[in-house]
């Protein structure tokens, strides 16, 4: 899998927004929209605790705001960068805004939708399959949502 060097810059960016959704007491993964110049034109954290919803998760929310600030759900040419790989809701939501390219950081190993359990923005059966890159400072985005996540798995065992 090839990276580019903005990528790594875009991921600091999703980090940042994944602290943020850890802060407020949601798993912390942050989410980019990049459009074709490179230029950020939306950032999402997860929201599902502060929203009440199921589907405030990063890359939906940082979807909604693209195609609200591009005036039009389809995000061709557009970037999408997560700090974890997408759940099949995600996976199946970059299928059809039709962004150009997926990249992400952790790789999901429970839920992940783009390589790992399933490989479902890339399904020959679909209509749209966009570039896929993971791994991306792989090391930092799954260390930021274990260390999130082990005081409730300690809770869990006792």
């Amino acid at each position: 899998m090839h990276f580019l060097e903005s990528d790594l810059d875009l991921m600091q960016v999703a980090l940042a927004c994944a602290r943020a959704a850890g802060a407020s007491g949601d798993i912390p993964i942050g989410a980019v929209v990049v459009d074709s110049t490179g230029s950020v034109i939306a950032k999402a954290h997860n929201s599902r605790e502060a929203l009440t919803d199921p589907t405030a998760h990063a890359e939906i929310l940082a979807l909604r705001a693209a195609a609200l600030e591009l005036g039009s759900w389809r995000l061709t040419g557009c970037t999408l960068v997560a700090t974890m790989e997408p759940c099949p809701m995600c996976a199946g939501a970059v299928v059809m805004s039709r962004v150009d390219r997926l990249v992400f950081g952790a790789w999901n190993l429970e839920y992940g939708a783009a390589g790992s359990n399933w490989d479902l923005v890339r399904d020959r059966r679909l209509n749209h399959r966009p570039e896929v890159v993971g791994g991306v400072m792989a090391e930092e985005c799954g260390t930021l949502v274990r260390e999130f996540l082990a005081p409730q798995r300690l809770q869990q065992e006792a």
